[in-house]
């Protein structure tokens, strides 16, 4: 039996092997591919970090299967291309067969030295073929020089932080004091979390661009501060380490900047924020702000755009669009001040539960007991004004009191979503919009008119119930810099004619 099965499987094999073979005929190419694109520009990389994956399409339009003799780097084996074809990686192909009316597909990957090229502009070609049948597709790729901050066994130790019940560990190192003043002479990647020591600064300059690696961010320590001053025409700007076209806006390709309990007399002035888990996660409340944002703007972020807890943050003149939970959560009690803010969630990569805002004065967490404890402190202040609270949900705004600890919060001169229509939240005294004591001269649902909500471009446009029904404060000008004497906008950008 078991000599009759095993010819079974040799005859089984032999068929097998014999059917691998090629069964069509083919002429030689006779220079007439054609491709899906004559130049395939692989966009910015940085140095010694690897590109994304590009492809070239290949098609033989004619009635006969060719063989393209050789396909290879015009500059060889020295090339920082990689090449994959029919699955097999590699710079040089040879007898690659194409059937009559059919394609080919070709991957092209690279990673560059910086210093290893004349030119941060590096080219090379694909040849196909030789002599009067060759033809070419051409690679372009722009390099980029950077300052680069890797972890290191002897610095910071693994930390744990933990957003919506789930912990994520982090590695990093604490920078070194010749490390604490970021330039803009040429960007920053960092890899892991970089964090500032107690006692130190860390100021990063106008015009600066700092980009972080997946599971990275900045850490503010305890008596440690940021101070990130940017203008407004050389903003400062956060983001991932991805350079390409295709990640502008992808949410969670980085962690946080995370303010840490302690931290003191942090500013974020003219900076963008976009692309991380978190934008910015503040902790702990003083006397002083543990955070002042100014001009500041947070974009697509896979959790929260601005997370406090029971913290104090100043926000005027601020911008916090899509977020996958809220773009703005103030929990566990403690002070926050927003003046001319536009929080704008249209969140579109999945369900959505939270709303734009949420405000609440409790902590929910399991003890070493394992048990649930929930923990209260002081809501002292909340305070919006002048401020969009908007999205694509019909509630964009959350107000959540646990006991009889302090609670004080007040909106006025605001454009509120709220769109109770099923009056889930008819019986919650926090959300009580006709409440003059909590809400004065605000709009519920009225027309925000932005833009492009979708992109993130939140400037009000003709109609928009904002233009004119802002009250006189301390912030003069907008977020672009345009003038409020005449009138006034509610939300951070002001209506102008352009």
């Amino acid at each position: 039996m078991r000599s009759t099965l095993l010819v079974v499987v040799l005859i089984v094999l032999i068929f097998s092997m014999g059917s691998c073979r090629k069964d069509f005929d083919t002429i030689p190419n006779y220079g007439n591919l054609e491709f899906s694109k004559d130049t395939i520009f692989l966009d910015t990389i940085f140095s010694n970090i690897g590109s994304s994956t590009y492809n070239l399409k290949v098609y033989n339009r004619g009635n006969d299967a060719i063989t393209i003799p050789t396909i290879k780097l015009q500059n060889g084996p020295t090339s920082n291309y990689r090449l994959n074809v029919d699955g097999i990686a590699s710079k040089e192909f040879e007898n690659i067969d194409i059937l009559a009316k059919d394609s080919i597909f070709i991957f092209v990957e690279t990673t560059i030295d910086f210093n290893s090229i004349p030119d941060p502009l590096y080219t090379d070609k694909i040849l196909f073929d030789n002599g009067n049948n060759e033809q070419e597709v051409d690679l372009v790729t722009l390099v980029q020089d950077a300052h680069f901050i890797f972890p290191n066994r002897n610095g910071l130790e693994v930390e744990t932080l933990t957003i919506d019940g789930e912990e994520t560990n982090i590695q990093g190192r604490y920078l070194t004091d010749e490390e604490l003043t970021f330039t803009a002479d040429k960007p920053y990647v960092i890899y892991g979390y970089a964090a500032v020591p107690s006692g130190k600064t860390l100021t990063i300059q106008k015009g600066a661009n700092i980009h972080f690696h997946n599971n990275s961010g900045l850490l503010i320590d305890t008596n440690a501060t940021l101070k990130a001053i940017g203008t407004l025409e050389d903003k400062i700007i956060f983001q991932g380490d991805r350079l390409e076209h295709q990640f502008d806006r992808v949410p969670g390709q980085w962690g946080t900047i995370w303010i840490r309990n302690g931290s003191i007399g942090n500013e974020l002035s003219n900076v963008i924020i976009k692309n991380a888990v978190v934008g910015t996660l503040v902790e702990g409340l003083s006397n002083s702000s543990s955070i002042s944002l100014f001009n500041t703007e947070v974009y697509d972020c896979a959790a929260y755009g601005i997370f406090g807890r029971n913290t104090y943050i100043i926000g005027n003149n601020v911008v916090i669009g899509n977020a996958g939970q809220s773009s703005l959560a103030c929990t566990h009690g403690g002070k926050y001040v927003f003046n001319h803010a536009t929080i704008a969630n249209y969140w579109n990569n999945s369900l959505r539960r939270l709303p734009s805002v949420i405000i609440n004065n409790h902590f929910t967490f399991k003890n070493d007991s394992n048990e649930e404890v929930t923990e209260i402190r002081d809501l002292t202040q909340a305070s919006f004004s002048n401020s969009i609270i908007e999205g694509n949900n019909n509630i964009e705004l959350i107000v959540n009191k646990l006991g009889s600890s302090l609670f004080n919060y007040n909106f006025n001169n605001c454009l509120i979503k709220f769109n109770d229509i099923n009056n889930t939240y008819s019986d919650v005294e926090e959300l009580n919009l006709n409440n003059t004591a909590h809400y004065q001269n605000n709009i519920i649902n009225g027309l925000p008119n932005f833009q492009n909500s979708f992109e993130n471009m939140f400037s009000i446009l003709t109609n928009s119930d904002a233009i004119g029904n802002g009250i006189p404060s301390a912030i003069t000008e907008d977020i672009k810099g345009n003038s409020r004497a005449l009138s006034v906008d509610i939300g951070a950008f002001q209506f102008t004619e352009e």
